[in-house]
């Protein structure tokens, strides 16, 4: 069993912001993936399905970006699952938009939804991250983030989650090299 997190921020007005990219992959991932219901669980939205051969546990912590490591904690005990189980999604300054890499383990980037995790469950987990770029400067940072995508980024944004969901089976399977690059082949497509 493996337990992917999406990190987001709960409520309508942050659904379509650059930070929520975490949240919209899952999604499109328990869409696609047909998924059960959601469940209240965890401080957080809670689905269970299959990717490939793998059981998964979908979680979106309910409890804001800078708290995800409390629901994230909860369901790793709740579960007994090590860090090597558990795999987040995030958005990602340091990559430019739409990109994605797959990370074992490392720091937190002052990305305070990974800080959190980091607390609750330690650091070694695998990260999915999902490029947002950078506004230019780190005054401009926190806007950004909380920042909408615009309409110009919908198409880019709707073929770099629909190419990550399609190819999750990689990922689930633990073939991280693969699942980077179908994804970027997809993206070219």
């Amino acid at each position: 069993m493996q337990l992917w997190v999406g990190l987001g921020n709960p409520g309508p007005q942050y659904a379509m912001n650059r930070h929520n990219v975490g949240f919209m992959a899952v999604d499109v991932m328990a869409d696609m993936h047909g998924f059960g219901p959601v469940q209240k669980k965890f401080s957080g939205w809670l689905q269970e399905g299959r990717i490939g051969n793998e059981k998964i546990l979908l979680l979106k912590p309910a409890t804001f970006m800078n708290e995800s490591g409390r629901s994230v904690g909860e369901a790793m005990r709740f579960y007994k699952l090590a860090p090597e189980q558990l795999t987040v999604w995030h958005d990602e300054l340091d990559l430019a938009p739409f990109k994605v890499k797959v990370k074992q383990g490392g720091g937190h980037a002052g990305h305070n939804g990974l800080r959190s995790i980091d607390q609750h469950c330690g650091a070694e987990f695998r990260r999915v991250r999902l490029g947002i770029g950078h506004p230019g400067h780190k005054d401009r940072v926190h806007g950004y983030v909380l920042g909408n995508y615009a309409k110009a980024e919908q198409d880019d944004l709707a073929d770099m989650l629909g190419a990550v969901a399609a190819e999750a089976d990689w990922l689930a399977a633990g073939d991280d090299a693969r699942f980077m690059n179908d994804v970027a082949l997809r993206q070219q497509g």
